[in-house]
């Protein structure tokens, strides 16, 4: 009891289990990272420490804030971000072929990498504010769609089709998640398979190609398909064990394009091996674990839909990511969350895991209050 009184409860009530887990895996990253710099902390490793330590104090900060006044900023939060995704195409720099991101000196902050929890948060409010018996009504449809596809189409034309995929992707799982009627997303998908060749000859040449070469990435090996070739050459060559701690060649050598960020875990695998890959699969699965536990335990509708799409938008990150640099899906440009080096993602990701924190500390608490 005494021990229990000299720590503070909001740090005895933070979920300790899975910011181990969180540490762990941006740790591994940090070790990865500085392989990747030829065994320096710079200019990758030391900023991206610098970056987590603010981040987590960040989110140990949102998880204070109570679930009530996240739902009552969900709205303004969205127009702010949307705002900003406008302000990008007036005054946003453009960076290998691309104007996605705003400079704010210590960082270059990417608009579209927020909008992902916000379109979340955003839905949740909306569809805890819809009475039940409107979800099959139209009125319960237009507004949806109309606040999804809005920022979609803005991301799409920075161009940025991989963050446009996960903001769809994190709408419609909400979408179905609120209890839309199923006639809706067979419709979608038949509309999909309609529209889809339509759609593909509007998309950049260079995205053409990434589903091209998705599909036969042997047809260019040295150009387009030069990405994938040298990802699945650096995956395998680590084997079980790797080739060892800062002995990598595919990174060390520049055979590896963006070793550091979208495909770092072709940086890991090649010198810590399937054991290494494993390791942090293992730790993403458990923190995905834990936040499916908080949505499943959430008292009221917003923290339900909240919990569960804001999960799900980190389960995409991983899951889209893995399947990138292993050649199951096209390059899109979805990081390692916690581990490629970059601002915005880990900012996204930790924005995510606060809130969810949040829900999860709310949770306890009203269970302790309903024993008590």
């Amino acid at each position: 009891m005494r021990s229990q009184a000299l720590v503070p409860a909001a740090i005895a009530d933070l979920p300790w289990r899975m910011l181990a887990l969180v540490t762990f895996i941006t740790g591994f990253g940090l070790v990865v990272l500085y392989s990747a710099a030829g065994g320096k902390l710079m200019p990758w490793a030391l900023p991206q420490a610098v970056r987590f330590c603010i981040f987590l104090g960040l989110a140990v900060a949102i998880s204070r804030v109570r679930t009530d006044r996240i739902k009552h900023i969900a709205f303004p939060a969205y127009g702010i971000v949307l705002f900003l995704l406008v302000l990008v195409e007036a005054l946003g720099f453009v960076g290998k072929g691309a104007q996605r991101w705003l400079s704010l000196g210590f960082m270059n902050l990417q608009p579209s990498e927020l909008m992902k929890p916000v379109i979340i948060l955003a839905l949740a409010r909306f569809f805890d504010l819809l009475p039940v018996a409107e979800l099959r009504k139209w009125n319960a449809v237009w507004p949806a769609a109309a606040m999804l596809g809005v920022p979609a189409a803005l991301i799409l034309v920075q161009p940025d089709l991989g963050t446009a995929m996960m903001v769809v992707m994190g709408g419609i799982v909400m979408m179905f998640l609120a209890g839309l009627p199923l006639r809706l997303f067979l419709g979608g998908i038949a509309f999909v398979a309609v529209a889809g060749p339509v759609a593909f000859s509007f998309l950049h040449e260079y995205q053409r190609n990434r589903v091209l070469i998705f599909m036969n990435p042997e047809s260019d090996p040295r150009g387009a398909g030069y990405h994938i070739a040298q990802s699945q050459i650096a995956i395998g060559s680590g084997g079980i064990f790797g080739k060892g701690f800062l002995k990598g060649t595919q990174s060390h050598l520049q055979y590896l394009p963006e070793g550091h960020t979208d495909f770092i875990f072709a940086t890991m695998a090649e010198e810590w091996g399937l054991i290494g890959g494993l390791a942090i699969i293992i730790a993403y699965a458990f923190v995905i674990k834990w936040g499916i536990g908080v949505a499943l335990e959430a008292k009221d509708r917003f923290s339900r839909l909240a919990a569960a799409g804001l999960i799900t938008t980190i389960f995409f990150y991983v899951a889209i990511n893995l399947m990138m640099v292993m050649g199951l899906a096209p390059v899109v440009g979805i990081p390692l969350p916690l581990v490629s080096y970059g601002g915005s993602a880990m900012l996204t990701v930790m924005l995510c895991l606060g809130i969810l924190m949040g829900i999860d500390r709310q949770n306890r608490t009203r269970g302790r209050g309903l024993r008590g």
